[in-house]
């Protein structure tokens, strides 16, 4: 049996691997995108229904395509989905879908990658891991199986809308942007408490004028002063990586007029009668537990010498100096605070198509 051969295999059909394998068309260089769900586009349709972008349309475009619509109105998840599938067929990008890597491991013959997928072997001289911003495994604290059998546990992965949760008083752990959204999504119709740190807050009201006047100079400070290359970049990548981003759309004042009360703590464990508890010995009597408390970076599949550092892979750009051929694209602050918008995902996926390129060359007889 012969095993299939490709230049790059992009593990990923999200904005960030679909952005490679553009940047990778225009030098020419052959790829395949594998992603093991049924449709591109499904990581955003599975997101909770309310869900709109943080950014305006004219911030949600990767290369060589706007993204249609008002340019200032915030697209929905359905949205976001339909445009990266027009993406891909836009361009024409080779895409494999309900495929999973199962193994990741150095072609000792080749000196490329052995990729099995779904089973079957494909070697490689690259390999592009563009599996998430923050990951996809659900993070839920180890004392969680603790809490009373009574009470519905959920993590935001898993929340679609209010019906879905029992009747009753509803604790949502986690102050980011999924558990402020949720939590005032659900502050509607039944007495919410949110927990979790404030995380910060940009002073302006999303969708106002003064947004709309701000914006420029926003994202001039996300792509080119927040970076990995300032003092306050990198400051900021460790609060952004292991702690949640400030306030963008839901603010306090927000949460106060659905009387949902935000309690700046952490739910430290359980108490002997099972609820959720803080630190300072307050529990929580309620019917549901939603933990929003993010995801985390599972690299169990991967068979090579990747140091991982905090959870997170030790690259730069998303190039990992001692794995030659392995690289990132859609990490969160992978260059800067810009890598974990739409917009910001195509220069880092430009940067990664570069290095491709340059390990090519490399490999290229020298000129008689």
């Amino acid at each position: 049996m012969t095993t299939q051969h490709i230049e790059t295999l992009i593990i990923g059909a999200g904005q960030a691997g679909l952005a490679t394998g553009y940047q990778l068309t225009q030098v020419g260089r052959e790829f395949l995108v594998v992603d093991c769900l049924d449709r591109i586009g499904d990581s955003w349709r599975r997101h909770y229904d309310s869900l709109t972008l943080f950014t305006p349309a004219n911030a949600n475009s990767l290369d060589g395509l706007p993204f249609p619509g008002d340019p200032w109105g915030f697209p929905t998840k359905d949205e976001m989905a339909d445009y990266l599938e027009l993406y891909a067929v836009t361009f024409d990008l080779p895409v494999r879908l309900q495929t999973r890597v199962d193994h990741l491991a150095a072609d000792d013959e080749g000196g490329g990658f052995t990729a099995t997928l779904d089973g079957q072997p494909i070697t490689c001289d690259n390999v592009v891991i563009a599996t998430g911003t923050f990951g996809r495994s659900a993070q839920i604290p180890t004392f969680a199986h603790q809490l009373d059998p009574q009470i519905r546990q959920m993590h935001s992965s898993e929340y679609r809308r209010p019906g879905q949760l029992a009747d009753g008083p509803v604790l949502v752990v986690g102050a980011s942007h999924s558990g402020l959204d949720i939590a005032y999504e659900l502050g509607a119709d039944r007495p919410t408490t949110l927990v979790g740190p404030a995380r910060g807050a940009i002073p302006l009201e999303w969708g106002s004028r003064a947004l709309r006047l701000s914006f420029p100079f926003i994202e001039f400070v996300f792509n080119h002063v927040l970076t990995r290359r300032t003092p306050m970049g990198r400051k900021t990548m460790q609060k952004i990586r292991h702690h949640g981003a400030p306030q963008l759309r839901v603010k306090r004042h927000h949460l106060e007029e659905r009387e949902v009360e935000w309690i700046e703590d952490h739910v430290a464990g359980v108490s002997d009668d099972g609820l959720p508890q803080l630190a300072d010995g307050r529990t929580f009597d309620v019917a549901t537990v939603l933990w929003a408390t993010g995801f985390r970076q599972v690299y169990d599949w991967i068979d090579l010498p990747l140091q991982i550092e905090d959870g997170w892979p030790c690259e730069y750009r998303g190039v990992v100096d001692g794995v030659p051929g392995l690289f990132f694209c859609g990490l969160a602050f992978q260059y800067a605070f810009a890598s974990g918008e739409v917009n910001g995902v195509s220069r880092d996926a430009a940067y990664v198509a570069q290095k491709i390129v340059a390990r090519a060359a490399a490999k290229l007889p020298a000129a008689a």
